[in-house]
This record gives C-alpha cells, structure tokens and sequence, in this order.
C-alpha cells in the first residue's frame, strides 16, 4: 500500500498590485516560516524571496495597475513551504534577465536582481507563463531542527 502524505496547509492572500501592500505577504510569510521552525536566517530567505516575487508581479506583470490582483497561495508541508505568486501579465523571457549580477558587466546596473535574489535564497524558483499569466513556483526546504540531547 501506498504511503501517504499529509496534505499541505493552504493559506491564500489576494492584495491589489499596489507596493504598499507588499508588508502583508512579507508577514504572512514570515508567520508560517516561524509556525514551521524555519531559522531566522531561513526566514528572512523566503520573506525576501517573497517580496522579490511580489514586486516583480506588480511592476513587470501588472504594470502598477491596482485594478489587478496578485495572487499569493502559500503551501507549507511538514518538510517545505512552496510559495506560487501568480500575475496575469504576459510573462517575459528568462534568458533576457540577468544572470550572476555579480559579474562585472552588471554591478552598476540598478534592475535585475530580483531572480538572482530569490535564486540565491530559496532552493527551487520556478516561472510557468500561459494563458492565465505568470507564476514564480517558490520552494524552501525545512531546516533540519537540531535535537536537543
């Protein structure tokens, strides 16, 4: 028989593309990587993550218009947490973004280091575009928790 696997908790926040709101996503965030043990350094990965993530849907795929939600679905499951922030703009072409913004040919420039942030902080960051949008798929694994001895 088939092992199973707890489902995942669900938490959704809908916020209208506007930056001020961004602190809403950052501490929902930063409650659940809490709730889940994560360290403080995880944690302040994926608040990162998320913001980077939140921004680039309300400048890039929203243009700023407020009219448009972002749609932010947290899954935390006992080992990760996955983030899917969800835009319904056009998406963009990845091999177009900045690479190591680190290299000296992109240290002045003052864009683009939203993907190379998230990469660098979460373990997967995935980006889906289709018909409804753009989706940047985040993924943290679990901190393993020390065991008190």
């Amino acid at each position: 028989m088939p092992k199973s696997h707890p489902p995942a908790d669900v938490v959704t926040v809908v916020i209208p593309s506007r930056l001020e709101l961004l602190p809403v996503i950052d501490r929902v965030a930063q409650t659940l990587c809490e709730g889940m043990e994560f360290g403080e350094d995880a944690c302040s990965q994926v608040t990162m993550s998320v913001i980077e993530a939140g921004t680039n849907a309300i400048q890039h795929g929203h243009r700023r218009d407020a009219a448009k939600d972002v749609d932010v679905t947290f899954r935390t499951f006992p080992d990760r947490i996955e983030i899917d922030v969800h835009d319904i703009g056009p998406g963009f072409d990845l091999s177009e973004v900045n690479g190591d913004i680190t290299r000296p040919e992109h240290l002045l420039e003052t864009r683009g280091r939203g993907i190379y942030i998230m990469r660098a902080c979460m373990d997967t960051v995935d980006f889906r575009f289709g018909p409804s949008g753009t989706i940047c798929h985040l993924v943290k694994r679990r901190p393993a928790v020390a065991n008190s001895a």
